[in-house]
């Protein structure tokens, strides 16, 4: 059923090419008749402000459409109120494409507490509010309104987190697959551009969207399914419930409906409620696959109503998601929502090295639209001097939502690619003084890391390359990386290259010379990594190295600064609150920050996105990392308000607005003896408690108050499937 990746160049130019390139994108009607259109072809609307540069999807979507020969228009943070702005472009000739942004709407619009957010990094000035909440589905909504005939896209990092039952944080529920709520034609899941260009050009050949549906990284809904398919439940794949010796449907390879055990006494015997069972008991029943032709197989995930109910089977599906991220083996998936099914392909096929190359060697003019002004863009300020080398992470960290949309797989551009777009900056860029911002990606070390073996690639279920160790089969020979820097800085013009992306340490000490050539000439006296943690447990949860990685990395950048005579130092990044944490655990981290001399400024509470394996841990108290069953291991999870101040409270020992809280849990936890005035205590006793004018203790209100403003760190920052800008993972 699906082809092997057409080249993205390899199709006829759309008719429209005689137009030629436009200097920006028209954002408006007069810009359209100053390039002499009548119309869009393709109109693409973002949550973001339009800025001309590979870091923002819209402009890479726009371009890369445009040098099919397509007329892209664009819509910018339009005001969702009515339909009015989305009719300022006109009615596309195509469709609509819709994305929130290089952000979640709602991760922009909230913090990890909920408060709401003071500003908005993708808008000029970084004012807040100019997008709505859960952007997508409004967004798609008013389209429909201006023009109910064209069909509606839906995608980015929003759409991708979202194509499948998942639960939402904001609201404490599991919602439907966003497909549902936007009543979109097709949603576009991780970077889009293969799967966007094959699809416009179908559209511009007059095939119906309904009749699209065999394009890797797309979903879409069906009443009807294929009848030459045949269905694998996933539960005859990884077995959810209790084990032997308990009987149930589960553990019966095909049930004849007469003589199968009550799914009631199942019920009881392992507190199973009534839907999911029943749901179980149907699907192994009525839809069982003879596995005749696996190649035109797809899996049965439980349907949303019972994910919804069962935090068992929610569980289980994430599992199995997370077991077919590989676009070599991977397999479609489907699920029920009611009289309609929600079919995800698998995913897209990752672009060649010459592919992309073509995608940032594309006509950038690396600047924000002039109707903006002087008009200050945050997100544009901050990669304006960065240049982007490679894409996906093959890491798996839990809580990342990276590898969900950009795949596990390297993308890596070429050397001449990067060092055409580093004059680039140089020559385009105003403002440049010499200093490129970043050289990096998602993970700044992943470049050219790939598998030994494109066999064992091509089998491989693995979520992580690296964890619970490195993988025997990856090649983590640096010097590519090397080489690469040290071409990047002989160009002239450019004075000095940082390393700005999150460093994975533990592949970094494979390679001492790629350290020495890091830590010599691309720190800029502190590089920021992310132990995460310390403590094996919650360690074991986040799927990240223990702390003698970090020790042996930091022991390598000490001797490498002290060589090259200079002064440098180790920022690391904690995450508080994460699943599988507790008290105790989070008082170890604070007592060994403490010793090793830390004070953390930045410090950010677990973040449950959209899908991520962490986000399930939350939400279900189950590990999707082993076999789910009703009886298997619970992961604590930090969900009161109380103890994720506290959590957070424990990385910041040293503010002395904390200290009430720590003091008071200290003494629950029978650890009073960490309350005193010496080097081994961790915080001071209450004759040191600061006080205020009218002589009272701050106390815990005070903390509330510190608790409602905005969290400052490991924003996510990913890329968008309309909008495949690479994240940056710290």
């Amino acid at each position: 059923m699906y082809s092997p990746a057409r080249p993205l160049y390899d199709y006829p130019k759309y008719w429209a090419e005689c137009y030629g390139t436009a200097r920006f994108l028209p954002t408006s009607r007069q810009e359209m008749d100053e390039l002499g259109w009548d119309s869009c072809d393709i109109i693409i609307v973002s949550g973001d402000a339009y800025v001309d540069h590979p870091s923002f999807g819209m402009a890479v979507i726009g371009r890369s459409l445009e040098a099919q020969g397509f007329r892209v228009g664009i819509i910018s943070q339009p005001d969702w109120r009515s339909k009015d702005d989305f009719q300022g472009l006109g009615q596309p000739n195509l469709y609509f494409g819709i994305t929130s942004g290089n952000m979640d709407s709602m991760i922009n619009h909230y913090t990890a507490d909920r408060r709401i957010r003071s500003d908005d990094a993708y808008t000029p000035e970084g004012a807040a509010g100019k997008r709505p909440d859960r952007a997508v589905i409004v967004y798609a909504q008013r389209c429909q309104e201006a023009f109910k005939d064209v069909p509606v896209i839906i995608g980015g990092i929003e759409g991708s987190l979202r194509r499948i039952a998942h639960y939402d944080y904001w609201s404490d529920t599991v919602r439907a697959s966003v497909l549902l709520d936007s009543k979109a034609d097709l949603l576009l899941y991780g970077n889009a551009e293969r799967a966007l260009i094959e699809v416009s050009h179908r559209l511009a050949r007059g095939e119906n969207i309904v009749n699209i549906n065999d394009v890797r990284g797309t979903a879409f809904i069906r009443k009807i399914l294929p009848t030459d398919w045949d269905e694998i439940d996933s539960t005859s794949i990884d077995l959810p419930g209790a084990v032997a010796p308990i009987s149930n449907p589960y553990d019966v390879p095909h049930v004849n409906p007469e003589t199968a055990q009550d799914p009631r006494q199942c019920r009881q015997e392992n507190n199973i409620p009534d839907n999911a069972v029943e749901e179980v008991k149907a699907l192994r029943i009525v839809a069982r696959s003879n596995n005749k032709n696996p190649a035109q197989s797809y899996i049965r995930l439980p349907s949303y109503e019972v994910v919804k109910n069962d935090k068992v089977l929610y569980a289980h599906a994430s599992r199995i998601l997370h077991q077919e991220t590989n676009p070599y083996n991977a397999r479609p998936l489907v699920q029920r929502h009611g009289a309609r099914d929600v079919w995800m392909n698998p995913p897209p096929l990752p672009l060649s090295t010459s592919e992309l190359d073509s995608v940032f060697d594309l006509p950038y003019q690396r600047v924000p639209h002039p109707h903006y002004g002087n008009a200050h863009i945050p997100a544009y300020e901050m990669i304006r001097f960065s240049v982007n080398i490679m894409r996906g992470c093959f890491g798996g960290c839990t809580f990342c939502s990276i590898t969900e949309h950009e795949g596990r797989i390297i993308q890596s551009r070429s050397e001449e690619s990067i060092l055409r777009e580093l004059e680039a900056v140089r020559d385009k860029t105003p403002g440049f003084t010499g200093t490129i911002s970043d050289l990096g990606g998602p993970t700044a070390n992943m470049y050219r890391l790939t598998c030994k073996s494109p066999e064992i690639e091509q089998v491989c279920r693995r979520p992580s390359c690296v964890y619970p160790k490195i993988c025997e089969n990856l090649i983590t020979d640096h010097s590519p990386t090397t080489q690469l820097y040290r071409k990047a800085r002989k160009i002239p013009g450019i004075k000095r290259i940082l390393i700005a992306s999150g460093l994975r340490y533990d592949l970094a000490v494979r390679d001492p010379e790629y350290v020495k050539e890091l830590v010599s000439h691309h720190v800029g006296g502190y590089l920021k990594i992310a132990p995460e943690h310390t403590e094996d447990e919650p360690l074991s949860k986040m799927m990240k190295p223990g702390v003698s990685t970090y020790y042996e990395f930091k022991k390598m950048f000490d001797q490498f600064s002290k060589e090259a005579g200079k002064v440098q130092y180790l920022i690391p990044y904690f995450i508080a609150a994460h699943p599988g944490t507790r008290d105790e655990d989070m008082l170890n981290l604070g007592l060994w920050l403490k010793n090793e001399g830390f004070r953390v400024d930045q410090v950010q509470n677990f973040y449950p996105s959209p899908m991520a394996l962490a986000t399930t841990m939350y939400h279900t108290e189950k590990n999707p990392l082993k076999k789910i069953a009703y009886q298997s291991e619970t992961v604590l999870t930090p969900r009161k308000g109380r103890q994720r101040r506290l959590h957070k409270a424990f990385l910041r020992y040293h503010d002395a607005a904390n200290w009430p809280l720590i003091r008071e849990a200290l003494h629950e936890m029978g650890r009073s003896d960490l309350i005193g005035p010496g080097k081994h205590h961790l915080v001071p006793d209450e004759s040191k408690t600061p006080r205020r004018r009218d002589g009272s203790s701050p106390g815990n209100n005070i903390l509330s108050r510190n608790s409602r403003r905005p969290v400052v760190g490991n924003k996510q920052k990913s890329s968008t499937a309309l909008s495949p800008r690479s994240a940056r993972k710290k």
